[in-house]
């Protein structure tokens, strides 16, 4: 009790301006979310049905290669499904900054989305048949990403949604370069179904990108 009777009381004025300081260190020393940042563009119903489909299309993407992976053992199917994952993660990330519900499940094979369900469907038929089917079927799914991605970033006005799908594009890409690099070993030759032949020379005769993470 001596001692804090002996120390000297600090003026009013200081003591508020000391908290005050304190405030605004603690804050711009927080760390603050990059998620935070998000979902505060107009979104438009149609912005709202690319998220859905993107979410699902490249879930379709990691169940197919996993299912190919379960099936050849090649590590391709699996490092690409991994990479399927964090585009799934990213594309939920925006989704839920905007409050939108997803329609993702968590069972292989299984799609919300009916035409997704009949694509995965056929694929996983495909790919059953022989190890270069199974790598024609992952070049195709790349070629559809690819494909639809380049459509959505073109009608849409909302910048979020044009840096992620623009992240995704580059991975489809580097992804289509993968499968395009085995079937080659093989002596087979992809040739693109949903994207013009000119796109798809120019994909498979640059170097590999890096994409990087979105936010």
């Amino acid at each position: 009790m001596k001692l804090l009777r002996k120390k000297k009381l600090m003026n009013p004025f200081v003591f508020v301006f000391v908290l005050f300081s304190m405030g605004l260190s603690f804050s711009s020393c927080a760390k603050t979310s990059s998620d935070d940042l998000l979902g505060n563009e107009p979104l438009s119903s149609a912005d709202s049905l690319s998220l859905m489909q993107m979410r699902e299309e490249e879930k379709m993407a990691k169940d197919v290669y996993l299912e190919l992976y379960d099936i050849y053992g090649l590590n391709i199917f699996s490092n690409i499904a991994s990479s399927e994952q964090t585009h799934m993660d990213e594309v939920l990330k925006l989704m839920t900054a905007y409050g939108m519900s997803d329609p993702a499940t968590n069972e292989r094979g299984v799609f919300v989305n009916q035409d997704i369900q009949n694509l995965y469907n056929s694929l996983v038929e495909k790919g059953k048949k022989s190890l270069t089917d199974a790598l024609e079927v992952g070049a195709m799914i790349e070629d559809v990403d690819i494909y639809d991605l380049q459509n959505f970033i073109a009608s849409t006005n909302n910048t979020e949604i044009k840096t992620l799908y623009s992240f995704l594009n580059c991975g489809s890409r580097n992804h289509m370069r993968a499968f395009t690099s085995q079937l080659n070993g093989y002596g087979i030759e992809y040739v693109p179904q949903y994207i013009s032949e000119d796109e798809y020379e120019a994909i498979i005769n640059s170097n590999r990108e890096p994409c990087g993470r979105q936010y």
